[in-house]
């Protein structure tokens, strides 16, 4: 696709999905929840098994009609810390659970690395559906999600999201930047349904990273990152 085509279908993705406005410089953290008939009963659920349920029963995408399980989340929904990636592969489609295949099992050690078990954080994905061939969900399937992405994230109150991989990175900060362009310094997330500012941090997905090991020592350096302001904060 032409360079202009992109950056043109990027910038309806970005009108759809409710902002208003965003420069090219840094991110815009300002959103809103597109209103449509598929998701404004989302505003009557104030809990994490009442989403889940939307979820299950819901068709607010079709990847929910190819993938064989709905991949919620995992982890303590108490955390500080939720780590929001892109979407389910293989493994995670077929045992229900996010980051269980080789990703999960690097994303463990990255944890652990700065002294964090999983039961210690929040695992979510931008898509809970697997998309055939593990291919990159597109725009349109990221626009359906984000208000569910929206109200998970309002529902968990993190002090911290760390978003691993271009995806997440684009929904959340709604950035047409890239990840090394982004990584390496905190954002502010927030929202009209949220009294709180979030302190948000962007770094690669273990899976990019297993493809791309060089990349690995700039991945570390954004766990210290985030491990130095959840220390600097633990209290």
């Amino acid at each position: 696709m032409h360079k202009n085509q992109t950056n043109k279908a990027f910038l309806e993705f970005l009108t759809n999905s409710g902002v208003n406005y965003f420069t090219q410089n840094q991110p815009n953290n300002f959103y809103t929840i597109k209103k449509n008939n598929k998701s404004n009963d989302l505003n009557d659920i104030n809990s994490i098994e009442d989403l889940k349920k939307y979820i299950n029963k819901s068709n607010i995408c079709q990847l929910s009609k190819t993938a064989k399980n709905t991949v919620f989340s995992d982890g303590n929904k108490y955390s500080k810390l939720m780590i929001v990636g892109e979407a389910p592969g293989k493994e995670e489609d077929i045992q229900g659970i996010p980051f269980v295949g080789k990703a999960g099992i690097l994303l463990n050690k990255m944890l652990l690395a700065i002294n964090l078990k999983r039961e210690d954080v929040y695992i979510t994905n931008v898509i809970p559906w697997r998309p055939p061939n593990n291919r990159t969900p597109n725009n349109d399937e990221i626009m359906e999600c984000l208000p569910i992405l929206q109200k998970h994230i309002e529902i968990i109150k993190p002090s911290y999201l760390f978003l691993l991989g271009g995806t997440a990175t684009k929904a959340i900060l709604a950035s047409p930047l890239s990840v090394s362009k982004l990584r390496n310094t905190w954002h502010t997330y927030n929202s009209i349904y949220l009294n709180i500012n979030i302190k948000t941090l962007v770094s690669y997905h273990p899976a990019f990273l297993l493809r791309s090991p060089q990349f690995k020592k700039e991945a570390w350096n954004d766990l210290k990152l985030l491990q130095k302001e959840m220390n600097l904060n633990a209290n």
